[in-house]
């Protein structure tokens, strides 16, 4: 149905992919040749392929049960930052994505992971606050699908295949730092360089859809929060929430919110995968 699947951002908001992906994959036997997720889109991308989104739900609602607390002093000793989500996040990742699971990836279809490059001339320490704060604003002023914001700054958009990837670890960095937005989540390395969460450039990651739709394919967006209007592009649908998410990004406070997204994505995949159904029908 779909030739190309795009997953976006959203940090904890993701996990209504998962659960979307798993009530509408198997009823729309969406089996596309590419999928292209950016920071935890590009996470949930991985474990929904896998078959794997109720354990790890599961174990990320569990790990919120702790009564641990979103900004910690003590832990910037024992961990090397303030922040525990950082470090739950990398434990996440690290229990699922082992040797069995990239060569199923690898057998899979095509998956990219977005990254992105600082601009050029400037240095980390300027680039950083640039980068976010320019996405924020344009966020709240105009909030559009698809922010320019970045590239006007010159941030780079690069795309890690996970097929070239050679080890477990290196499909673990990559998908930290499509993540990585300091100071909650830490600066990335993929080939030797920075990376930083794709977001900077565009937290929907359609670039790599172009040359599908313009062969004539169909593609699908999964978003993670809710849109005043989409762009009209011929062959691409884009499905989002049904209501917002009740879970902060970056919150490892609220357990009920993480199942709670992801039964929010179970219902809405239902939903869409009935009326993808019933208008498909000659």
């Amino acid at each position: 149905m779909f030739d190309a699947i795009a997953f976006a951002g959203g940090g904890n908001r993701c996990y209504w992919q998962g659960g979307f992906w798993e009530a509408a994959a198997p009823v729309l036997d969406l089996k596309p040749k590419m999928i292209v997720g950016v920071s935890a889109g590009a996470w949930s991308a991985c474990y929904s392929v896998l078959g794997l989104g109720r354990p790890v739900n599961e174990m990320v609602a569990e790990g919120c049960s702790l009564g641990r607390r979103n900004f910690e002093w003590r832990a910037w000793r024992s961990e090397g930052s303030p922040w525990p989500v950082s470090r739950m996040y990398r434990t996440l990742i690290e229990a699922f994505m082992d040797e069995a699971a990239l060569e199923r990836l690898k057998r899979g279809p095509d998956i990219l992971i977005g990254l992105a490059r600082k601009p050029r001339r400037l240095p980390l320490t300027v680039a950083i606050p640039l980068g976010l704060a320019t996405y924020q604003v344009e966020k709240k002023w105009r909030g559009p699908v698809h922010p320019k914001g970045g590239r006007a700054i010159g941030f780079r958009a690069e795309f890690v295949r996970v097929r070239d990837l050679p080890s477990p670890s290196d499909l673990r960095a990559a998908l930290m730092a499509s993540a990585s937005v300091p100071p909650f989540m830490p600066i990335g390395r993929v080939g030797g360089m920075a990376a930083l969460d794709g977001g900077l450039v565009d937290n929907v990651p359609a670039e790599p859809l172009s040359e599908v739709e313009a062969k004539g394919g169909r593609t699908l967006v999964i978003l993670s929060r809710l849109y005043r209007a989409f762009p009209q592009v011929r062959g691409r649908t884009y499905i989002q929430p049904s209501e917002p998410v009740p879970i902060g990004q970056f919150d490892i406070t609220n357990p009920a919110g993480i199942r709670k997204a992801y039964e929010m994505g179970l219902k809405d995949g239902e939903a869409f995968a009935k009326r993808m159904r019933t208008t498909s029908v000659p």
